[in-house]
């Protein structure tokens, strides 16, 4: 891996989209804990793939998958079906190891984030 303009973790690209995806997943957070929240795992990961974020209301679980972009509808259409997949997937595992998982309901959210804009939540997103 070279230590300069590759495709590895220097990258500076690769580097500025990683800054940019913390941030967005903190004002996602913000935005949930602000509708009543409670954010129980960022970035959650698992053999499987990882969550983003994981946010609890009561016993309400969302597994929500976050996007920056500059526009709503480019946000939301980023979620592909294989990302999806590795989310349900992933949310199986987190839910195997609560103990109250018998009385908890689930949801996958997505949370999209545009630049100077206050996040848009879209519940029960797939």
């Amino acid at each position: 891996m070279s230590a300069g303009g590759g495709k590895g973790q220097f990258d500076p690209r690769r580097r500025k989209a990683e800054r940019r995806g913390h941030r967005a997943e903190t004002l996602a957070a913000l935005a949930l804990i602000v509708k009543g929240y409670r954010i129980v795992a960022r970035r959650y990961k698992t053999p499987l793939g990882e969550i983003d974020l994981i946010a609890r209301r009561g016993d309400l679980v969302a597994f929500v998958e976050v996007k920056a972009r500059s526009d709503w509808q480019a946000g939301f259409d980023a979620v592909s079906h294989a990302t999806q997949r590795r989310i349900i997937a992933a949310g199986d595992l987190w839910l195997g190891r609560q103990r109250d998982a018998a009385r908890l309901s689930l949801r996958n959210d997505i949370v999209v984030v545009r630049p100077w804009r206050w996040p848009l939540h879209y519940p029960d997103a797939f």
